[in-house]
């Protein structure tokens, strides 16, 4: 007898402050959320935006409209930040990465 896993269908269940690597926020209230190996683009209001974008405790803003989720950071180095076993990558400033190892080391 075999039991089927079943595996989190991101696309219906999707949790940012989980799922998410980093986002992007557009205009109008778009939010291009990038994860392990997917982009879910959202439209969200100005209080949901606001909400996850003041989340210091989980997303850290590494450029005007780019957060990144310090959780499932794997790697800060050679002007990047990397995540884990995907291929996806963020340029990052020496100064930015730097502030984020002391968010990492709390």
């Amino acid at each position: 007898m075999t039991v089927a896993l079943q595996e989190k269908n991101v696309y219906e269940d999707f949790e940012p402050h989980q799922d998410t690597l980093f986002f992007k926020v557009g205009s109008h209230g778009l939010i291009s959320f990038h994860g392990r190996n997917y982009n879910i683009k959202k439209r969200l209001s100005s209080d949901e935006r606001n909400r996850i974008m003041a989340d210091s405790a989980t997303f850290f803003r590494v450029s005007s409209d780019c957060y990144v989720n310090v959780k499932n950071i794997t790697t800060l180095g050679e002007n990047h930040i990397f995540f884990g076993d995907t291929t996806k990558r963020l340029s990052c400033s020496q100064r930015k990465q730097q502030m984020i190892r002391q968010l990492i080391d709390k």
